[in-house]
């Protein structure tokens, strides 16, 4: 009498993360690490700002575009108004900055450059001083954003480097704003 075949064990990985995830991991390690639903951006919850930010990572030109331009209303909304997550976010845009695949880099160094250049919280707080009592003190997340932004500057010679001129322009007005 014959039994049933054994089946033989797999030899597929079960340990994998599902497609797109693998990369996730690999470019934008320790985004899943922030509580981003406990800090805001313009919009109120910054739970949002993860999913752009893979958009801009691994969206075609279009998607990556319209990706950033809706990350910058959020964390640095009419180029010079920065929020609570705009800190958070600043390391993760040097890092897609960074990234040869990314269709949109001279535009990410550009709002690297308009956080940097942000002072719109300390110049109102210089006429209305009630500003630094509230318990959310937006002068605090602007001077946090503009510290993110030049503790990654070591990023700028090689972007400098770049073979893209509009890269490399956008670096340059970059580090005149770091003062490199």
């Amino acid at each position: 009498m014959r039994s049933a075949p054994t089946p033989e064990p797999s030899t597929r990985r079960t340990d994998r993360q599902p497609h797109g995830s693998h990369r996730t991991a690999a470019l934008l390690a320790g985004l899943d690490g922030v509580p981003w639903g406990e800090i805001q951006d313009s919009s109120g919850s910054a739970a949002a700002i993860p999913r752009l930010l893979r958009k801009v990572a691994w969206g075609d030109a279009e998607t990556a575009r319209a990706a950033l331009k809706d990350l910058r209303k959020r964390i640095c909304q009419y180029g010079f108004v920065v929020e609570q997550a705009t800190a958070a976010t600043v390391p993760f845009l040097w890092e897609l900055a960074q990234r040869p695949q990314v269709s949109c880099r001279a535009q990410i160094i550009q709002l690297l450059k308009n956080i940097a250049d942000a002072r719109q919280w300390e110049t109102t707080a210089t006429a209305y001083p009630k500003l630094l009592n509230h318990r959310e003190n937006p002068v605090e997340w602007e001077r946090a954003a503009r510290q993110a932004v030049r503790a990654r500057r070591d990023g700028l010679e090689r972007l400098l480097a770049d073979d893209d001129s509009e890269i490399t322009r956008a670096t340059t007005e970059l580090a005149r704003t770091l003062g490199d």
